[in-house]
């Protein structure tokens, strides 16, 4: 740990110091020192007095617009090398939905453009931990919304419901699981095909990706853009989920 080698040492390094927070799970102290830092170096010192203020030509502020959206650009594309879903656990999804408002959308200070590529990364993997639930919720409205736009695929994913249940019906009725197992088999096999088939005549494949791409674009922009907020949790709870990982 940073603090085994002198545990009474009043200072001690910066990386270091990130490592324990990383690892004791105080990830937004890192998102907020990022930020902090990020502030400071485009706050520019201000002229002495016993000059005039000089003010930059169009030609150099151009220069400088221009490298900072190129840099913008360069880290939000370094996005889509990263697996958003890497950590999520299954206690992620297994867990309460957090609020609407308060915690999804926060208020107007809740956003801010990273500072940079590990920022970023950071921000989407914990923000896709943290909200999970609602981004699952959000995944399912859009594909309701599609198939809503699309009353074709709609009339397919409602005909194969309806084969489905005709299918449970029979071996219920009938008792196919017992007395006649391979035509159980037979009649699940037929009824995976025309499912096949009948999704396809209705181009639910193409309401498929549209929600997929829309719920992947609204998961990567606001958990790039979310600023991470301390968990429920106290840090006494961190501390002990540290110590049991060890």
């Amino acid at each position: 740990m940073a603090f085994a080698a002198n545990p009474l040492s009043l200072s001690v390094s910066d990386p270091a110091f990130e490592a324990w927070l990383r690892d004791t799970g105080y990830l937004e102290v890192l998102d907020n020192r990022a930020s902090s830092a990020s502030a400071a170096d485009d706050v520019s010192p201000p002229p002495p007095s016993f000059s005039p203020p000089v003010r930059p030509s169009t030609a150099a502020g151009s220069i400088a617009v221009a490298s900072g959206t190129f840099s913008s650009l360069i880290t939000f594309a370094s996005l889509f090398t990263l697996n958003p879903f890497a950590k999520l656990a299954t206690e992620d999804l297994a867990g309460g939905t957090p609020s609407w408002t308060l915690e999804f959308l926060g208020a107007a200070g809740s956003y801010s453009w990273p500072a940079g590529a590990s920022q970023a990364r950071m921000r989407v993997q914990e923000n896709v931990r943290r909200y999970a639930r609602n981004y699952a919720l959000l995944s399912v409205l859009f594909f309701a919304c599609s198939l809503y736009k699309m009353p074709v695929s709609l009339l397919g994913v409602i005909v194969c419901l309806v084969l489905w249940e005709l299918v449970r019906f029979c071996n219920d009725k009938w008792k196919l699981e017992e007395r006649n197992p391979s035509l159980r088999q037979t009649l699940v096999r037929v009824a995976q095909l025309a499912t096949a088939a009948i999704l396809y005549m209705c181009k639910l494949q193409l309401a498929i990706a549209c929600s997929v791409g829309v719920s992947y674009a609204v998961v990567i922009l606001h958990a790039f853009l979310r600023k991470l907020t301390p968990r429920r949790s106290s840090g006494v709870n961190q501390q002990k989920r540290f110590m049991q990982k060890r």
